[in-house]
């Protein structure tokens, strides 16, 4: 704002007010002298009384807010035009940051939580939207360890008492997808390697509903459970030139982190499907094993529903199922003895197949954690001069008539 007056070092009169850390002064445009100076005060109002105060309680302090404030809202609006979110979505994650700094949970926090907070306000916005975004891109995004951001944003879902959904397996399916560097070609991807992203989205969809349905993915990450069937989709797809490929190759290729349970998550989904195949009479004479059976994939998720009941069905009546050396199944007057060392045809496909089926069970059912069992006290040796108790004492005392009818049975006059 421009006051009246010259300057008395260059003699201009264009002076303006201007206020540095909550004290007012009258500074010169042109040679930038300061012409005059204020003092602290509590509000602009107060400025006229000049009363001295603290910083904290000064006009100042509610400067730096408004600056912390600014920072925050271009840090929001440069992550959701990084994202390329739509306009209400930043509005939207504007809005909750406004709204978090208001409260007295977040004005104490570190500096780098601070800065976490509008990632996690993005976030919350995105979830509340079925917009499909991870946790752990906005992390890529600001340099930010998911231990320290997963606890800002749970502490902003609680001050703001926000309710979030959970982002469904579809949506991360085609999250995690599309992060995939096989669908443009380039120096570094064998043209053999690239494929169509609709193609590969739908197949892998395939392979993440079957594993639901077999209870491979109740309790546990998701990521390393799309990884390995994203990983089988991309060989069923064109299998000749793919199958040599190992999962660490793909995942360089595709851009990835291989995270460490996607190959026990692989093992455990060519189990199933291994155990599907040997429902198929017509893929029974191919012998498969856990590299061939990919080429079949796409006749087994047609199939999955009907091939996943029959394939855990049977292999619970064989579990059920009492030995033939029992006694109880042998005949007497069976006097031909049967034929050792052959088994049966179930036992044979599980044998070619690599293994008995898993049991169609959760895994904490399956592998249940072993609770350390508590010491047990030391045997203390029995002498017969322990103490006895009032109540065990009470049981030994017996009433005249109980002593009477004790001596009538025993045959004592």
């Amino acid at each position: 704002m421009a006051a009246r007056g010259r300057c008395p070092e260059c003699g201009s009169e264009s002076l303006v007010e201007d206020a540095h850390y909550a004290q007012q002064q009258l500074v010169c445009a042109a040679c930038g002298c300061v012409v005059s100076e204020g003092l602290l005060t509590t509000t602009y109002t107060d400025e006229e009384h000049l009363r001295e105060v603290a910083y904290s309680q000064s006009t100042g302090q509610k400067e730096q807010q408004s600056r912390c404030l600014q920072r925050g809202i271009r840090r929001v609006q440069d992550l959701c035009k990084a994202l390329q979110l739509p306009a209400v979505f930043e509005e939207t994650a504007v809005s909750y940051f406004q709204r978090a700094l208001q409260l007295p949970a977040f004005h104490l926090v570190s500096l780098e939580k601070k800065e976490l907070l509008g990632g996690c306000c993005v976030l919350v916005t995105c979830r509340q939207h079925r917009w499909p975004l991870t946790m752990g891109s906005v992390c890529s995004l600001l340099y930010a360890k998911q231990e320290l951001f997963a606890s800002v944003y749970l502490s902003l879902q609680q001050e703001l008492g926000l309710s979030v959904p959970a982002l469904s397996m579809a949506e991360l399916v085609t999250t995690h997808l599309d992060s995939f560097q096989l669908f443009q070609p380039t120096a570094n991807i064998p043209a053999a390697f690239l494929e169509d992203k609709e193609k590969l989205l739908a197949r892998t969809m395939g392979l993440v509903e079957l594993a639901s349905e077999a209870w491979l993915v109740t309790g546990r990450h998701p990521v390393p459970i799309v990884t390995a069937a994203a990983f089988l989709a991309w060989q069923s797809l064109r299998p000749s030139p793919r199958l040599s490929c190992p999962l660490a190759r793909f995942c360089r290729l595709a851009g990835l982190d291989l995270p460490p349970p996607a190959h026990l998550r692989l093992k455990e989904l060519l189990e199933i499907l291994l155990g599907m195949a040997s429902q198929l009479s017509w893929l029974r004479a191919f012998r498969l094993d856990k590299k061939t059976v990919v080429k079949h994939l796409g006749e087994l998720l047609q199939h999955r529903l009907f091939l996943l009941k029959r394939a855990f069905s049977q292999q619970q009546q064989e579990d059920m199922a009492p030995s033939s050396d029992s006694p109880c199944q042998r005949s007497p007057s069976s006097a031909v003895p049967q034929q050792q060392g052959r088994p049966s045809a179930g036992k044979q496909q599980q044998q070619q197949h690599g293994g008995t089926l898993r049991p169609l069970l959760p895994p904490c059912l399956i592998h249940p954690r072993k609770r350390p069992r508590a010491p047990s006290a030391p045997a203390v040796p029995i002498t017969g001069n322990e103490p006895i108790s009032d109540s065990e004492i009470e049981q030994y005392l017996r009433s005249p008539e109980e002593m009477q009818a004790f001596r009538k049975a025993k045959g004592w006059p």
